[in-house]
């Protein structure tokens, strides 16, 4: 084996193309077991992008079940989940393009059970009793803001059933084991589901109405999720009321804890159908914990709380399901990318049934990151993982300190977990270091970490990544001339904000990200439409915070080149927000890029927009930080 080759970070010639990580990336989420089989959701990049029900049946054999072109996801609240539930031979799905509910039974062809492509259904649960799906009903059929109830729609298709109204928002309706009764969460604005939801009970009526409703639980302090039946009846949900996202068991006289821990077992809403939890038995529940972004897969006992760790390879666990003696989750590891998991808990034996990249690098050019944490303003810790430059045949010349890509992530409620993947690869493999921040508002620290953000998006957000850049430039881990950041929605935002209000960063990437707040405010969806009164102020009373907040009001503070990437179908961040931040550059003078994408939303799922994105921002990086890259790719054209 030759020595690697001293060279210019930036230039070295990668295994890892974006060719590869467009074609090699078919996302998988939303694990099910049904019958003793795994379904999840299979991303075909390859079918511009549409998301498939996809099965393993006994000997490891896998197949895509929903035939082209349907794609199963939902539109509700933009961000959709619970898009397909699945019994017996049949699965019935939500899908994109015409909204409407089907049903498809073994190979033959699905058939629409719901007509009004305005009402969008998600959250889909089976209520086998009453022969018919309950979910969540998003309409758009009138003026105004959409109506959201919790409606039931016959498997038959003969109609539907309103269960319960009145609420600005539904999710999480569980039917419990003998199918008598319901369980359910709501809440209402001004409040995101991760501040406070309420928890509700009701019995089913001879006709399949809801009878004696009760609110059981929480309030818009206490932010409930994941309601979850136990085998012999009793109803387990999810509470922050202890500053995490712990374990409780509903009792006559309210919630009790069944294994408290300053840890994470639940995640934000932002999607619906989350699992992070299930039971092997009445009294034996599997779940997932995070500790500093970190997971791990537990089995607790009801009766006493104790917890004993269950032992994988996987430290970013996203989702969990529990049936039949086994565990199912999608997950990953530093060096495993995203993948359906089944974990056996009669031995702990794990076997991988799905993964988003099956072709993976050889590992001597795989960045392996180390999770750090350091001080930021106001006397805070911030957390982050780091990446160093690595690549089998490369290493950086004497002297020289690697370029950092800081990347700040979406919601921003999300989180950066360790899970490999090749996009962050891309980058670290030609030379880079990238910096993946948990800036205060981040999940996975527990509560009051996450409402740092409150009244502070824009700068506690900002000030993490800067002093995380700042901090490894001190280091001497990266070059302080060389210092870029990225993001994508509310991580783009963040980029926007770092380049406008510190002079920090030498260049910027934005993905779909904010630029105008008060715009965002105007032109987004119901979910999200006052979500902006807690991250910043509400609105119209001190409407002035919007525009200092602004980047788009402080293009003139900017000084280095940035570039736009946008889809032109994005409901949450409508176009005109990149474009009206790219003209006020131009009229600056301030080189900026701006490339749209036909078909794209609010994240890009076509391969070629893939790889036309990452080869357009290493030219740009190029051209910044003046580097020729290896890859025989498109100049990108600075205006």
């Amino acid at each position: 084996m030759t020595d690697p080759v001293a060279a210019p970070c930036g230039s070295w010639l990668s295994p890892i193309t974006a060719a590869r990580v467009a074609a090699g990336v078919r996302p998988v989420s939303a694990p099910r077991i049904v019958d003793g089989r795994v379904l999840w959701l299979q991303g075909l990049p390859e079918e511009g992008g549409r998301l498939a029900v996809a099965t393993a049946a006994a000997g490891g054999a896998r197949r895509v079940r929903t035939p082209a072109p349907f794609n199963v996801r939902s539109r509700v609240h933009e961000y959709g989940g619970g898009a397909f539930v699945a019994a017996g031979d049949t699965i019935w799905f939500s899908n994109h393009a015409d909204n409407l509910v089907y049903a498809q039974v073994g190979d033959a062809a699905p058939v629409a059970l719901t007509s009004d492509g305005r009402q969008r259904h998600a959250d889909l649960e089976l209520d086998a009793r009453h022969r018919r799906l309950i979910a969540v009903r998003e309409d758009h059929g009138a003026a105004g803001e959409p109506r959201n109830t919790l409606v039931a729609l016959d498997l038959e298709g003969g109609g539907s059933m309103t269960l319960a109204e009145g609420a600005d928002f539904y999710a999480s309706a569980r039917v419990s084991p003998e199918g008598r009764r319901v369980a359910w969460l709501s809440w209402n604005h001004p409040q995101m589901p991760w501040q406070g939801t309420a928890l509700w009970l009701a019995a089913f009526a001879d006709d399949g109405s809801l009878i004696h409703a009760s609110r059981r639980a929480g309030g818009p302090g206490e932010s409930l999720c994941q309601p979850v039946w136990a085998p012999d009846g009793r109803l387990y949900v999810v509470s922050d009321r202890s500053g995490f996202w712990n374990l409780y068991r509903l009792e006559v006289d309210g919630l009790a804890p069944v294994c408290p821990m300053a840890a994470e077992f639940g995640m934000p809403q932002w999607v619906f159908a989350q699992s992070s939890y299930g039971f092997a038995a009445p009294d034996d529940i599997v779940a997932v914990c995070r500790e500093k972004a970190v997971s791990r897969l537990l089995r607790i006992d009801v009766r006493t709380g104790a917890a004993t760790t269950i032992p994988t390879p996987f430290e970013d666990i996203v989702e969990l399901r529990v049936a039949d003696g086994i565990a199912v989750v999608e997950a990953g590891t530093p060096t495993l990318p995203a993948c359906i998991a089944q974990v056996s808990l009669a031995d702990g034996a794990v076997t991988v049934i799905a993964r988003s990249a099956e072709e993976l690098p050889d590992p001597g050019s795989l960045s392996v990151p180390r999770p750090i944490s350091y001080p930021s303003a106001g006397g805070r810790t911030a957390h982050a993982f780091h990446y160093p430059p690595r690549n089998a045949g490369f290493r950086v010349p004497d002297g020289e300190r690697p370029p950092l890509i800081v990347i700040g992530h979406g919601g921003p409620t999300g989180m950066a977990g360790n899970t490999l993947k090749l996009s962050t690869q891309f980058w670290t493999s030609r030379g880079f270091a990238v910096l993946d921040v948990n800036y205060g508002g981040s999940t996975g620290f527990g509560r009051a970490y996450r409402e740092l953000l409150s009244g502070q998006w824009g700068v506690v957000d900002v000030e993490d990544c800067v002093a995380g850049a700042r901090w490894l430039v001190e280091q001497g881990l990266a070059d302080a001339e060389r210092l870029a950041i990225r993001g994508g929605s509310a991580g783009g935002y963040t980029a926007l904000a770092a380049l406008a209000f510190h002079d920090v960063f030498k260049a910027g990437a934005s993905y779909y990200g904010v630029g105008d707040l008060r715009a965002l405010d105007a032109d987004t969806h119901k979910f999200e439409s006052r979500y902006n009164n807690d991250l910043l102020a509400p609105f119209p009373e001190r409407e002035r915070l919007y525009d200092e907040r602004s980047p788009i009001h402080a293009a003139d503070r900017l000084s280095c080149p940035v570039i736009f990437f946008q889809g032109l179908d994005d409901k949450v961040v409508p176009p005109s927000q990149a474009e009206r931040m790219v003209a006020a550059m131009r009229d600056r003078h301030i080189p900026v890029a701006y490339l749209a994408f036909e078909g794209e939303g609010h994240g890009f799922r076509r391969k070629e927009t893939v790889q036309r994105t990452l080869e357009a921002e290493l030219s740009f990086y190029g051209q910044v930080f003046g580097f020729e890259p290896a890859d025989e790719i498109e100049r990108i054209v600075l205006s």
